[in-house]
């Protein structure tokens, strides 16, 4: 069928607003990688990712953020492994146990999205009203419980969403072949593995860059958390701290501190792929 010229002009200008777009958003990115590269490897040296704050780091002398990054670690490992014992449950329930079209499971869902979409700073202003109601202070355990809640609704619609295009006819399959609900959750595992490790890069990504929640509920201190009940620095709150100060070397330690978690991401990132492609071979 021959096409007719408006339809042809139609269609190049949209293909030009797609590549503009496309520039634009390629143009951010760059922007701000090469903003947090150019000024963090300046102020980067093996002391500060080796070394705790030593007197005087905030206002430009010795010492590193070593405390940041073992904090974000410790929260973002122990939150992690805590949402995926929580989520994976729920999603099951809501795609294997539960009926297609249930309304529990529609209203769970509703709910999960409205979790999803809230801010991180109503967690954390949500977990600070807990804690002060039960006179705990700002600790290490306050700060994995607010990010647990926090990437919680993003592991359960994530994988959800994974679940949902799982095709049923397997599950009819399974239980014709005699086998139990434990033994075709097995199979549903295997299947949606590649969704699960998406969601849990995601949640990893939001947890380790998060600021606003840890700050009520983690803390700030500048030596490294040997119980649940201290307080725990992030590379985030290191960030925003050492930017707001007025001298320049601390504000390209800040840099530096981005710097080190923009890798962090990146490294996540690869491995994530690279776990999500393998998992995609395997299926069955």
């Amino acid at each position: 069928m021959k096409i007719s010229k408006s339809k042809r002009i139609e269609e190049a200008v949209f293909k030009v607003l797609m590549w503009v777009a496309m520039g634009i958003v390629f143009a951010f990115v760059f922007s701000v990688i090469w903003t947090i590269f150019s000024r963090g490897v300046k102020a980067m040296s093996w002391d500060m990712i080796t070394k705790l704050p030593g007197g005087g780091f905030y206002i430009g002398k010795e010492g590193g953020f070593l405390n940041a990054i073992v904090g974000s670690l410790y929260i973002v490992g122990a939150s992690t492994l805590i949402g995926l014992l929580v989520s994976i449950p729920v999603v099951f329930y809501l795609n294997v146990y539960r009926k297609k079209g249930s309304r529990l499971a529609y209203v769970a869902r509703l709910a999960f999205d409205v979790l999803f979409g809230m801010p991180s700073i109503v967690y954390g202003a949500f977990g600070f009203t807990i804690m002060v109601y039960f006179g705990l202070r700002a600790s290490l355990l306050g700060g994995i419980i607010v990010i647990t809640l926090l990437i919680i609704p993003i592991f359960i619609r994530s994988m959800d969403e994974a679940s949902r295009n799982f095709p049923r006819d397997i599950l009819d399959a399974s239980y014709a072949l005699g086998a139990t609900r434990w033994e075709t959750l097995r199979v549903v595992v295997r299947q949606i593995a590649p969704g699960i490790a998406t969601a849990t890069l995601l949640s990893i990504g939001r947890a380790i860059g998060d600021a606003a929640s840890v700050m009520f509920t983690a803390g700030y201190t500048d030596s490294i958390p040997t119980s649940l009940s201290q307080p725990a620095a992030t590379l985030p709150l290191a960030v925003f701290f050492q930017l707001s100060s007025p001298i320049p070397e601390v504000q390209d330690r800040a840099y530096a501190a981005a710097l080190v978690l923009t890798i962090i991401v990146l490294i996540l990132s690869i491995g994530g792929r690279f776990i999500t492609n393998r998992f995609s071979k395997n299926k069955l």
